[in-house]
């Protein structure tokens, strides 16, 4: 979800994102549970850590990777950047303390 003052992330800010996800391993998991409070809990706080996030779907999950992905980022308030195959790439800006400066 954006907040009001928020606008999507234009063309190269995906591209410029995508670029620092390439490196990243995942750090949030998504299994047979599915999208419950823990996984979202977990999102939430690394994404105020880090801002970028890459999510893995499990084999195992109940659903197709795309719908959980984009259900997570809803959930947490992030921005969907991309989705291949089982990962995920989520945005969310830290207001406080920001650490990436997107182009």
């Amino acid at each position: 979800m954006l907040e009001e003052n928020e606008t999507p992330l234009t063309g190269k800010q995906k591209r410029f994102l995508r670029a620092l996800g390439s490196t990243l391993d995942p750090v949030v998991q998504i299994g047979k549970g599915g999208i419950i409070g823990t996984v979202i809990e977990s999102a939430g706080q690394a994404l105020a850590a880090r801002e970028i996030i890459k999510v893995r779907v499990l084999q195992n999950s109940p659903e197709e990777p795309k719908t959980l992905i984009a259900a997570l980022a809803n959930a947490t308030g992030a921005e969907l950047v991309q989705v291949i195959g089982r990962n995920g790439l989520l945005y969310k800006k830290n207001e406080e303390k920001s650490k990436l400066e997107l182009p």
